[in-house]
């Protein structure tokens, strides 16, 4: 069964400056991570959107989901949120695809 990690980002205080950072700096880490199968980006629309950014990232199952965020990429990957998104404006959750 796939296993994904889901990331929803509330609205940065800078569109320009977070979108770029995400898109050149942060997916490109995202692909790095062993295992990652297929990343997802979706933006929320609306001016009522609870949110700015849904990532999915998908892995094959869950034990290569907990290897690949354990791994020196996934460490990384991980690491580099702090460069463009404080704790409380990011929420990461664990899926099952059914």
């Amino acid at each position: 069964m796939s296993a994904t990690v889901i990331v929803l980002y509330k609205e940065p205080a800078n569109k320009e400056e977070f979108d770029a950072y995400y898109v050149e700096k942060h997916i490109p880490l995202v692909h790095k991570v062993p295992g990652v199968v297929k990343v997802e980006m979706n933006r929320f629309t609306g001016k009522n959107a609870p949110y700015y950014l849904l990532t999915t990232v998908y892995f094959n199952s869950k034990d290569e989901r907990k290897a690949a965020l354990a791994s020196p990429e996934g460490q990384a990957m991980n690491a580099d949120v702090a460069n463009f998104a404080t704790p409380e404006n990011v929420t990461v959750g664990f899926a099952d695809v059914v």
